[in-house]
């Protein structure tokens, strides 16, 4: 399914170096597949004195975007110390209706105390998914772009009965670009 279409760009086996350089993986893992996180754009949440972020009436302006940094070990957002942030996948999706996907954290950040919240992408869904990525540390951490950051497990099973993509979804075909909750 990943070759026709569902993931793009798609690679075909777990990828750990790219241009002779170590990267965080990314690709056709065991039992899943590794998507990366784009240099497009990452927001960090910051605190606007007498305001309170409302995910139904959502005010961007609680969001700053990150500088997108290189140096020898390659592209990276800074993510501070306990702080929250999002990002979007290099990726683009597009579950067929008999497909369900669970995100899941890399061991990678996870061993430095980053937290990938990631919701399921539904059945019928397609876009770049938005990634939510906390920092639960006291310390601020580098989250490379271009390079892993979450594992995509895949779930098949009949096709449903309505798909996300048939209940006209709100987060349908969402750009390469973060985008905000939505009611």
């Amino acid at each position: 399914m990943a070759q026709n279409g569902m993931i793009a760009p798609f690679e075909s086996q777990l990828v750990r170096r790219v241009d002779d350089l170590p990267v965080i993986s990314f690709g056709l893992s065991s039992f899943g597949y590794d998507i990366r996180l784009s240099a497009v754009e990452f927001r960090i949440f910051k605190h606007i004195p007498g305001t309170v972020v409302n995910p139904k009436h959502f005010n961007p302006e609680n969001l700053e975007p990150a500088k997108l940094h290189q140096d020898k070990y390659g592209e990276y957002f800074i993510l501070p110390g306990h702080s929250y942030g999002l990002g979007v996948a290099l990726e683009r999706l597009e579950v067929p209706p008999n497909v369900t996907v669970l995100c899941i954290g890399k061991s990678s950040y996870a061993r430095a105390g980053i937290i990938a919240n990631l919701t399921p992408a539904e059945a019928g869904w397609r876009g770049h998914l938005t990634l939510e990525v906390s920092n639960s540390s006291p310390a601020d951490c580098r989250i490379y772009a271009n390079e892993g950051i979450v594992q995509l497990l895949f779930f098949e099973s009949e096709v449903c009965s309505v798909s996300y993509e048939q209940r006209k979804g709100k987060y349908q075909d969402q750009p390469q670009q973060v985008v905000f909750s939505r009611v």
